[in-house]
């Protein structure tokens, strides 16, 4: 039994139309391919689905640009033309801006002013005056900016020197009461040493002493 015939027309069901989109492109590169293999045709196929995704197929015995190119020579169309036009109208567009600019940043900085008319020179004076205030604002700015960050590392010196001296001060009276114990320490035991020499002289025959005579001494302490 044979296949009915397709009707030619857009699918509504979008998978559908996608299916057969992905079907028919498959065959379509594999007939292109066939063409160029078979009758030595250079072939360039392009497509692009509603999804705005490209396939392409080109001969593999010619680059793109030389397919398109040796397209121009045969039919005598410029595929390029249109787009040199437009090419050739933006640059001249640059070029009209590059000069105006030119000629607004020489008048700002004093350069040629003879061909300004009166009301001209008013109205740069007045954009000079306007652009002056701006950059006056700005350099407010700028030196209130740095002027609070100055101050803001001035407040941390002041507050590192204060923890120094702090410190220091600390350190300094721990040494002095560290030094004042050393020298009490020192006295004590000068003193205990003086304690440790000292003695009693007893006479060793008391009946050699009388009150007028004997060694005349009872105590005799070393000190």
């Amino acid at each position: 039994m044979g296949r009915g015939k397709i009707e030619i027309k857009r699918i509504e069901n979008s998978t559908n139309r996608q299916v057969t989109y992905s079907k028919r492109r498959t065959g379509i590169l594999k007939k292109a391919g066939e063409l160029n293999v078979l009758c030595d045709a250079e072939v360039s196929l392009i497509m692009i689905s509603n999804t705005g995704k490209l396939t392409d197929f080109f001969s593999p015995n010619i680059t793109p640009k030389a397919f398109f190119d040796k397209y121009q020579h045969v039919s005598g169309v410029d595929l390029w033309e249109s787009h040199y036009v437009r090419l050739q109208d933006t640059l001249m567009q640059l070029k009209e801006t590059n000069t105006r600019l030119r000629r607004e940043i020489g008048e700002r900085v004093g350069g040629d002013l003879s061909g300004l008319s009166l009301t001209d020179l008013r109205a740069l004076e007045l954009d000079l005056q306007s652009s002056a205030k701006i950059v006056r604002k700005r350099l407010y700015k700028l030196i209130s900016t740095q002027t609070d960050t100055f101050k803001k590392k001035v407040r941390n010196l002041e507050e590192i020197n204060a923890n120094l001296v702090h410190e220091y001060e600390e350190r300094v009276e721990e040494a002095y009461e560290i030094a004042n114990h050393e020298a009490m320490s020192a006295l004590e035991l000068a003193n205990a040493g003086s304690h440790m020499f000292a003695f009693r002289l007893q006479p060793s025959q008391p009946n050699l002493h009388d009150d007028g005579g004997g060694y005349g001494l009872h105590d005799l302490r070393l000190g």
